[in-house]
């Protein structure tokens, strides 16, 4: 999962950028980049880390133009090198350059495309690199000068015809404007704000709209599945919509986990969406657990805040906060090695003893991946005194991997690939598991979008969109994912 940033204006971006990346922390922490453009030329700064650590003063003074773009990301394909920061960059043609969030599912068959066919090296094993000259090519293949919209457009249309996946992407192409768009089934979030300066109009493109509240950009729309959006230097917007087959499918699992509580995705609110996953959660443990003894909800923090709150409301019984989270340890789902991931869960959490001693607890998470996390913070439950520990996830048991960009482990490595509830909940040590239905997910989602035609829930169903998602490729997908081979990537970028 990464974030990503475009702004054309009629002023310096740096700072729009780098606060507006703040905001989409969330959604990266290995890597972060902005490059800016004004008629002096290109500037540069990425690296790897949190944005705090990549950028200091000095390099915020040397970004200069008001045409820039930014990135925040791990990796949920290639390596992690620092050269893999992004944004990208290729000078063939004009000068071009990518921020990307997502993945595609042909990459390898890309990649050998562009080395033997269209004579494009790649320097990294990066889809995102992949992206950037798929594009470049299809543009050098149709523009003689000055590109306009239209050869953009068609540019990117060849590009959706030849790739597979979930990608968002922003494109800067030197000295002409920003060029924005979306896989056909719009699985991966993007969306288009603006600010009036003065008689003017300013452009922003994000991953979430909670990017736009911090520079003052107002929520305009979602990006189209399959749309493409181009803004001249001198902020024209021009629109394109893909002629080939498209679906509305956003990954429902930004509700669920990735995206912020205050940000609107297609129109549908996380925290609404979050709100009611509680509601339904609550509902199921009425029918299928009448005679339930609870006393306390207790959520496992943040994600899960909001659903937990309306699960004790709608089962009438207490909500507190038992854990107190350290703010500043990562995600721990993304971290490489189990080791490493067993000893974040202990540094990220502390609980407070007076809300368990003596008491039947329902701990409430966003969802259980691995689940060692639940174990552990089961066993904190038991420490701190409870006298029953029961637990339920928001959403249904994940048992298949992402492939659009999420990066979720390899198949074997899911507590619930090829375990009932039963076996789940001995081995994570809850006296009971409860997990949220699928169809109840969707409809905690959905609220308030007619235009969505379903969404990518994969990584429940293994019902995978782009129908191009073979055991083959998973299997090839396991050996990537594992924590084997994401210790050797981590020592790779260490060298």
């Amino acid at each position: 999962m990464c974030g990503l940033i475009g702004i054309v204006a009629k002023k310096e971006v740096n700072q729009d950028i780098y606060d507006a990346l703040t905001l989409l922390q969330h959604r990266g922490q290995d890597a972060a980049g902005i490059i800016t453009w004004n008629k002096e030329g290109l500037y540069t700064r990425k690296s790897n880390g949190l944005i705090r650590d990549v950028f200091n003063q000095d390099h915020m003074e040397q970004l200069k133009g008001n045409v820039g773009m930014g990135h925040v990301r791990y990796p949920t394909a290639g390596g992690a090198q620092s050269s893999e920061a992004q944004p990208f960059y290729v000078n063939s043609p004009y000068g071009i350059c990518l921020a990307h969030n997502g993945n595609l599912t042909n990459y390898e068959e890309l990649a050998k495309h562009l080395s033997t066919r269209d004579r494009r090296h790649l320097s990294t094993k990066s889809d995102s690199e992949v992206l950037l000259n798929v594009f470049a090519h299809e543009l050098q293949a149709r523009v003689n000068g000055k590109p306009s919209a239209k050869n953009i457009f068609d540019a990117v249309d060849a590009l959706h015809e030849r790739c597979s996946g979930g990608y968002a992407v922003v494109l800067m192409i030197v000295g002409f404007g920003l060029v924005a768009f979306r896989d056909p089934n719009g699985i991966r979030p993007l969306i288009l704000g603006k600010r009036s300066n003065g008689k003017e109009i300013e452009y922003m493109v994000a991953s979430e709209s909670v990017a736009l509240d911090v520079t003052q950009f107002e929520i305009d729309r979602d990006v189209l599945p399959g749309e493409t959006l181009f803004i001249n230097n001198d902020g024209d917007l021009h629109q394109h919509n893909f002629v080939g087959q498209t679906s509305y499918s956003p990954c429902i699992f930004e509700f669920v986990y990735f995206a912020r509580p205050d940000s609107v995705i297609d129109k549908l609110s996380v925290y609404k969406a979050r709100l009611r996953m509680g509601e339904e959660l609550a509902g199921q443990i009425v029918r299928k657990w009448p005679e339930n003894d609870i006393e306390v909800v207790i959520p496992i923090p943040d994600t899960s805040r909001t659903a937990a709150s309306q699960v004790a409301y709608h089962l009438g019984v207490k909500y507190r906060e038992g854990f107190i989270k350290n703010r500043y340890v990562g995600r721990t789902f993304i971290m490489p090695g189990q080791e490493e991931r067993d000893n974040s869960v202990r540094r990220k959490l502390n609980a407070i003893d007076l809300e368990f001693k003596g008491k039947n607890v329902l701990l409430v998470d966003d969802s259980i991946v691995r689940g060692t996390t639940s174990k552990q913070i089961i066993k904190l439950a038991r420490d701190a005194g409870a006298r029953k520990v029961y637990f339920a996830s928001a959403a249904p048991p994940v048992r298949h991997p992402s492939v659009y960009g999420i990066d979720m482990p390899a198949a074997d490595e899911l507590i619930a690939n090829k375990k009932t509830t039963q076996e789940i909940q001995k081995e994570i040590g809850a006296d009971h598991l409860i997990y949220q239905d699928l169809e109840a997910l969707k409809r905690a989602v959905s609220h308030d979008n007619s235009s969505i035609t379903g969404f990518d829930d994969s990584c429940f169903s293994g019902n995978y969109i782009t129908n191009d998602v073979s055991v083959e490729y998973l299997k090839e997908l396991q050996n990537s994912r594992s924590d084997a081979a994401k210790r050797q990537r981590k020592t790779e970028g260490l060298t």
